[in-house]
Formats: C-alpha cells, sequence, structure tokens
C-alpha cells in the first residue's frame, strides 16, 4: 500500500514503523473473513482492512474523529488477521501505533478516562487483592456484569491447596511471573504450575519485585507506564537470568498467562530505543517461553510420575489468542495432553476466533464481548466435556461467567491428577 508520511511522522520511530507495516498489505481484504468484530457487526470499518485504511489516513496527515477512536477502540487485538495475511502484515503493531496517535490527537469522554484510569491503576496495583475479596464478601449484591468480574472466594480447603508451594530443589530451574491479577482472581494457577514442574524435576523460582508485564497499561494507552513496567520486571530478573553473584542461571522465564507471555516476548522491540535497556530487554524476550512450550520435555517425566491416573471425560480447550495468533504457537497444548493420555478437543468451529476477553476489553466493549462469548462456550459446551480448559487468566475468567462447567488452566487438570496419586 503506497503511503506518503505526514510531515510530523516522517523520521519518527512511530512513523517509520507504521510505513514499513502498511507497505505490506496489499488490501486482499483475507483478514475480514477472521475477524470477530467485522463478523459481528458487518461494517468494513470494524476490519483489519478498514482500520489499516482509517490508520494510514491519519498517519498521511487526516485529521482523526472520535468515530476513528471509537473503530480502533472496537478491535480486540486478538491477530486472528495476522494468522490470516498473506503479506505478513503486523497488524497488531500497527493498531496499537494508531491508537496512540489517535489518542493524542482526540480527547475522549470524561466517563471513558475514567474507567480507562481506574482499570489501570487498579489492575496493576497492590491494592488490587484487598479491593477483590471486599467484592468478594458483597458478590450477591453486585449488577450482573461486575458479579461476572468476581469469582466466588474459595473454600478454605481450596485456598489451603492453592497456598501449597513445593519446596524441593532441582537443578533444573525456571523463573515464573506471578502476575498483577492472577494470584488474586486465581492463586491456584501459579502453585500449580509450580507443583506440576517439581514432580517433572524442574524448580520454580519468583522475584518478588516484578510486576505487571506491562500489557494493562499500554492497551490503555500509557505506553510510558508501560514501559516503566517492563524495565521494573528486566530489573527484578537479570540476577537470575545472568546467574549474577554466584547463582546458577535459569534455564527460561515461564508464563502461565499466555498474555504476559507475549507482552515479555516483545520487551526487546518495545525497548530498543533505550540504550540502557535495549540489549537487555533483547535478552530477557529471547529466554520468555510460555509454559506450554516446555510441555515437550515434561511429558516423559508426567507419563512416569502419572502411571494409570487421568482426568475423566473430555476436556474442551479454548486456545488463547495472545498464544495461537500472538505467539504463534498452535497445536502443542492439544497435542501435548494427548500424548500425556488426556482426551482434549477444540471447539466444534471457529476455534481461531477471540472469546471476547481481551484483556480489559469485555469491560470496556462488554456487547461485543458477551456475545463472543456465548459463541465460543457454545462451540466448547458442544463437545460436551467435563471441564473447559484454556491457557490465560483472562480467558478463564471470562468464559467462566457463561456457562455452569468449571473452567481452568490446562495446567491445574494435570495437578488435580497428580494430587489423586
Amino acid at each position: 500500500m503506497q503511503t506518503t508520511l505526514a510531515p510530523e511522522f516522517q523520521d519518527t520511530p512511530d512513523g517509520d514503523r507504521a510505513e514499513e507495516i502498511l507497505r505490506r498489505c496489499v488490501h486482499c481484504g483475507f483478514c475480514t473473513a477472521t475477524c470477530p468484530t467485522y463478523q459481528l457487526l458487518g461494517n468494513e470499518l470494524d476490519s483489519p482492512r478498514g482500520r489499516i485504511y482509517l490508520i494510514k489516513q491519519v498517519m498521511e496527515g487526516h485529521a482523526p474523529t472520535r468515530k476513528t477512536q471509537l473503530h480502533l477502540d472496537r478491535c480486540l487485538t486478538c491477530r486472528s488477521c495476522e494468522t490470516t495475511c498473506p503479506s505478513g502484515v503486523e497488524y497488531g503493531a500497527l493498531v496499537e501505533i494508531g491508537r496512540r496517535v489517535v489518542d493524542a490527537k482526540v480527547e475522549r469522554p470524561r466517563a471513558d478516562r475514567s474507567v480507562r484510569w481506574m482499570l489501570r491503576e487498579t489492575m496493576t496495583s497492590p491494592s488490587f487483592g484487598p479491593m477483590l475479596r471486599t467484592g468478594q464478601n458483597v458478590r450477591a449484591l453486585l449488577p450482573g456484569m461486575l458479579k461476572n468480574k468476581v469469582p466466588p472466594k474459595l473454600s478454605a480447603t481450596a485456598m489451603a491447596h492453592a497456598q501449597r508451594w513445593p519446596t524441593r530443589e532441582h537443578r533444573r530451574k525456571v523463573l515464573m511471573l506471578q502476575g498483577c491479577v492472577q494470584p488474586t482472581l486465581a492463586p491456584n494457577i501459579n502453585s500449580a504450575t509450580a507443583r506440576v514442574l517439581d514432580a517433572c524435576g524442574v524448580q520454580t523460582l519468583v522475584s518478588d519485585e516484578a510486576g505487571c508485564c506491562g500489557a494493562v497499561r499500554d492497551h490503555l494507552g500509557d505506553r510510558e507506564g508501560a514501559l516503566t513496567d517492563m524495565r521494573r520486571n528486566i530489573d527484578a530478573w537479570w540476577p537470575k537470568v545472568e546467574g549474577l553473584g554466584g547463582v546458577e542461571p535459569v534455564e527460561a522465564i515461564v508464563f502461565n498467562a499466555s498474555g504476559c507471555g507475549l507482552s515479555v516476548k516483545d520487551y526487546g522491540h518495545a525497548l530498543a530505543g533505550d540504550p540502557a535497556y535495549a540489549e537487555k530487554a533483547a535478552r530477557i524476550s529471547a529466554v520468555a517461553r510460555d509454559l506450554s512450550e516446555l510441555l515437550p520435555t515434561l511429558i516423559g517425566p508426567l507419563k512416569a510420575v502419572m502411571g494409570q491416573r487421568r482426568a475423566r471425560g473430555v476436556l474442551a480447550y479454548h486456545p488463547p489468542c495472545t498464544l495461537q495468533h500472538g505467539q504463534k504457537l498452535r497445536g502443542g497444548v492439544e497435542a501435548a495432553m494427548a500424548e500425556i493420555g488426556f482426551e482434549v478437543h477444540l471447539p466444534t468451529q471457529d476455534s481461531h476466533l477471540c472469546c471476547g476477553s481481551a484483556g480489559t476489553y469485555s469491560v470496556l466493549q462488554p456487547e461485543i464481548a458477551y456475545q463472543l462469548r456465548d459463541r465460543k462456550v457454545q462451540t466448547l459446551e458442544a463437545r460436551q466435556p467435563s471441564v473447559i480448559i484454556s491457557g490465560n487468566i483472562g480467558c478463564i475468567q471470562h468464559l467462566q461467567s457463561g456457562t455452569q462447567l468449571p473452567v481452568k488452566h490446562w495446567v491445574e487438570v494435570i495437578d488435580e491428577v497428580l494430587a489423586a496419586g
């Protein structure tokens, strides 16, 4: 696509990057077939091709409007279009640039700004845990949409299990990011990860100084705040990654939330212009691994330790967009769990489509998010599973609000079988 940047964007990092991406687009329209919002709304401007055209106009000097902003806001950034695109258009990077540029030129309504500020500051704050527990105490009184975001309190037995962390030491060591909301929303996911890895001879370490991966602030328009989060995490992880102070270096930084993993794998690009952090960021991205990427090395040990024990019934698996489209990791979870002995099935159709969670999207765009959730739940329940599984906390919480079936992280299912023995 021929592009002529406006003078204000020429020779700028965002301008150069946007032009590079725009020039790859041949406007073929293949992306519209796999875009969730286009399928629901039928509006060309709510498709990747339409949004690319809007961003091109802005980068060429046309004044954006509130309508421009709304069309970009409706994008889930699921990146399904990237998987489909025959020209390799990096749409996810382009839409983030477009949002930054438009937000700098179009002031959001006060209510919109307030909600975004609240999400940005509470989800990444140490006060999130106490606030959630307060919400759980009055959950029965909350309106429906807010109630969907507040999971019921765990029983004392379940909480005790979620707090059980293995204490054995192993030669193989990995770092794990606990996340900003996951320890409170679903504390068992992290401890289940540590227990499953422990059973396979891998020790899980954490750095208490690490916090939010930066995705929350970045997606809500606070780029500088996101970069600050990234630098803090790099500083927290660096000694264990490099083996400083006589400590053996870890083999990887592991993420059991695919959204966080995708964000950290992008640190090298995000901080490429920071002379103090560019090399460190690239190194951190290079050792970042989704938990599913460790599965091939765990199959043998898991088979040995599990014996003949397996979960009963069918598992319906929803692959998160941040895993299958963002990290380009497809098929690994299903294949590995099948080899271990579980019966895992994808949805009956449209396994590539987003469930509607998309970070804070389900709060900011609830009408679209819940339509997508209901479609996804229908195709998962059609498998008649005993459990729905996924690999990202946002997807798990969002899907759980639309079904009576339990929705869990796949590592929790493995952990349950190990605990039964």
